[in-house]
């Protein structure tokens, strides 16, 4: 059906939740602001997972998946973006910032979810549903193995144990998130998405678990007997507030007790925490699609957002590198200054370049990169 142009207006919001977690004020400031921010914990991590599935479906092929010659480029070209995503987020993560680069495991997460590329909805969704019920609790299981959930060391790249164990997004529980946000952008992209029936059953979809998730982890931590008073006492050891947003890779309340599964706070990486994630993804995505055909003036109001997603690996990039130049832990200025200062230059920045350029730049790198398969017989 063309070019999803709602895909990147969820992009777009995406990169601002993005910033948001990373330059923004702490969420426990309360208020509008406060909730605002509250609300980008792990969220937006999570849509951008969903979008990236999404990406691997488009390449793969979309509602029909490429065979042949055609489906060997498909998945040289997915190598392909996995390896650059790799390289690159590592040269992020040496830069020492205070912010641990997702790009390296997205790159990871991709080749993880490759050899997937050839199923329908309908098995993506049993999957993506499968191992969010499964892999939460075969981490908790396996972590006296492979030791405690940490920060690998600023500016230090630990390998591949921290890529599947110990990062930040640990690819065995993220591919529990990955099979409730990669594989489910998967199925999703499999689905007719020009159909009002289709949008309106995955709409309503997102609400059951977005309600199951969190109200499920409301409930659970009321009626299991000690669960509440267990994940207190080990938020309260750990400096967080139970329901609060766990910095990725925190011990965190996941893993200090086991009542931790039943917490819904964005980055708890419990089954509860996925699906409701899972939900709010499912919603944004499909409430900008809904929007950008229901609404075509409204696509020319929201264009900056939506430059701002079409390039969004050059935004994820710019704010990264933008934090390792300005040094944003030691500024005097407000965070939310900080943040609108983040948010505005980048807007200018994609707006501009999107009037000469149909493709970011990074994005026109990567594309020149996997335009090499064609060679391939």
């Amino acid at each position: 059906m063309g070019r999803l142009i709602g895909l990147d207006l969820a992009r777009g919001l995406a990169v601002f939740g993005m910033y948001a977690v990373h330059v923004g004020p702490a969420p426990s400031q309360g208020g509008v602001i406060g909730f605002l921010m509250e609300l980008a914990q792990g969220r937006s991590s999570a849509l951008f997972a969903v979008l990236a599935g999404f990406a691997v479906a488009l390449i793969t092929g979309r509602r029909t998946p490429k065979t042949g010659l055609a489906g060997r480029r498909a998945v040289a070209k997915v190598v392909t973006r996995a390896v650059s995503l790799l390289a690159l987020g590592t040269a992020l993560t040496m830069t020492g910032t205070p912010v641990v680069p997702i790009l390296a495991f997205y790159g990871l997460f991709f080749l993880l979810v490759l050899p997937l590329h050839r199923l329908s909805a309908k098995p993506l969704a049993m999957i993506a549903a499968g191992w969010a019920l499964v892999g939460p609790q075969l981490l908790y299981l396996l972590k006296p193995v492979v030791g405690g959930r940490a920060f690998p060391t600023i500016g230090h790249a630990d390998g591949i144990v921290s890529l599947l164990f110990t990062g930040g997004y640990p690819a065995l529980t993220w591919v529990p998130s990955f099979r409730s946000f990669v594989i489910a952008g998967m199925a999703i992209a499999r689905l007719d998405l020009a159909a009002t029936a289709v949008r309106s059953r995955l709409a309503l979809t997102g609400v059951a678990l977005t309600l199951t998730g969190y109200g499920g982890s409301w409930l659970a931590l009321r009626l299991v007997p000690g669960a509440a008073e267990a994940v207190r006492e080990a938020s309260e050891g750990s400096g967080m507030s139970p329901m609060s947003s766990a910095p990725p890779g925190s011990d965190g309340v996941f893993g200090n007790t086991p009542a931790g599964l039943l917490v819904a706070s964005p980055h708890s990486e419990a089954t509860l925490s996925i699906v409701g994630n899972t939900g709010v993804a499912i919603l944004v995505i499909t409430a900008c699609l809904a929007a950008m055909d229901a609404f075509p003036r409204l696509r020319r109001l929201v264009g900056p957002i939506i430059a701002v997603g079409s390039m969004s690996l050059t935004a994820y990039v710019y704010h990264i590198v933008a934090i390792w130049v300005l040094d944003t832990e030691k500024a005097t200025v407000p965070p939310l200054s900080v943040l609108l200062g983040f948010i505005a230059s980048v807007t200018v920045l994609a707006t501009l370049w999107s009037r000469f350029f149909p493709r970011g730049p990074l994005e026109w790198l990567l594309g020149k990169a996997t335009g090499l398969v064609r060679h391939m017989r």
